[in-house]
This record gives structure tokens, sequence and C-alpha cells, in this order.
């Protein structure tokens, strides 16, 4: 019988009170609050936490925190990944983020979706009392060597793709193309990304 978690992962409806979900959800926050009371001086303490929280990680994953978490075991991280002040994951479907990864600061990834109709969204009553809610969940993928700037959200089933730069304050509602620049709320395409957009050529950075 598939699991309420299957379920979750895969994109149907399930309940939010299941006991397997419950005890990572709560395992995630406890982590997340500990983590977010360490201090810079506390490197190892920090690399412990998050090797807990974020057991799908590659080399090099920097987080500044504070950091917020449902579940942590579903975000997926490539090596060099950098994330800055107040990163929130909303993981109930899998969130894949590749390699060279910049995360500015109060960007929140949220793959939960819930019901348009109130009379289907608003919480339901068990027999036993427990209250609980239906949802589902679209899962995202940042591709490799992209910054997302402060203050961007990207909303379940969204994928962008390699090299792009997400202006600040986007919401991200529809697929980004590789190597674009886009920006806006909702988020639009406003040009490639090309080898005239180089530092280099700016002379009044030298």
């Amino acid at each position: 019988m598939i699991t309420e978690k299957e379920k979750m992962l895969a994109g149907k409806l399930y309940d939010t009170t299941d006991s397997q979900l419950l005890q990572r959800r709560e395992k995630a926050r406890i982590l997340c609050v500990k983590f977010n009371m360490t201090t810079e001086d506390q490197a190892a303490r920090r690399a412990e936490l998050i090797d807990e929280l974020i057991p799908n990680k590659k080399e090099n994953c920097y987080i500044q925190g504070p950091i917020f978490c449902d579940y942590g075991d579903n975000l997926f991280v490539g090596k060099n990944f950098c994330a800055n002040f107040n990163f929130t994951v909303l993981d109930c479907c899998p969130i894949t983020i590749g390699d060279n990864a910049f995360i500015g600061p109060n960007v929140s990834l949220l793959t939960p979706v819930h019901a348009l109709r109130y009379q289907e969204r608003n919480v339901r009553v068990k027999s036993d009392g427990t209250i609980y809610d239906l949802e589902y969940a679209k899962p995202i993928t940042i591709g490799d060597n992209c910054w997302i700037s402060g203050n961007v959200t990207i909303l379940g089933g969204v994928n962008i793709g390699q090299g792009c730069v997400i202006g600040a304050g986007s919401v991200v509602t529809k697929d980004i193309p590789d190597d674009s620049l886009a920006f806006g709320n909702p988020c639009k395409v406003i040009r490639k990304i090309t080898e005239e957009d180089s530092v280099y050529l700016k002379k009044d950075l030298f």
C-alpha cells in the first residue's frame, strides 16, 4: 500500500498528519533551530547539523543561516552551494539545485500547493479528533551555475535552466530557459546572458 510520504513525493494529495511525515518535520525543525542558534566560530557543530538536516548534498555547502526547512532530506544540493540569510525550503516534493548555486537573502523555495476552493482547502477533523488538511506539492529544479537574488520566491513546478540569474524580488511561477536574465512579479525572461555581460568589460570597476 502506498504511504503518505510516497504520495507526497509523487505530487499526489496526502495527509499532512501522517506519523512518518510528522516525525521528520519535527526533527528538521529542531535541527533548524539548533543550527540557527550557532555562531560563526562553531564551524564543526554547524557542519554536523547541516549534514543531518540536508543529507543529500555535495561538497562545499555553505549556509549562512537562519535556515528553515520542512523536511531537509528532500533537498538535493550540488557542490559549491552558498545560501545567504533566511533561506526557506518547503521541500514536500524534491527540490534539486545544481552545482555552483548562489542563493541570496530571503529566498523561498515553495513546493506545496493548496486547493483554490476553500471547501477543499480548509482543515478537517478525523474520527479521533485529529485536525488535518489535504495538500499536494510540485518539484522545483534549479540548474548549475545559477544566481537567485535576494527576496526571490520560486513556486512548485518550476524548472530554472543552467546559468540563469533571477533578479531581486522576483516571483517565479513558470520555467526559465538556460542562460537567462529574468526578473519581475511574475518573473519573465528579459534577455540572454552573453559574453558582453563580462565584468571585465565594465571599465568603471577597475
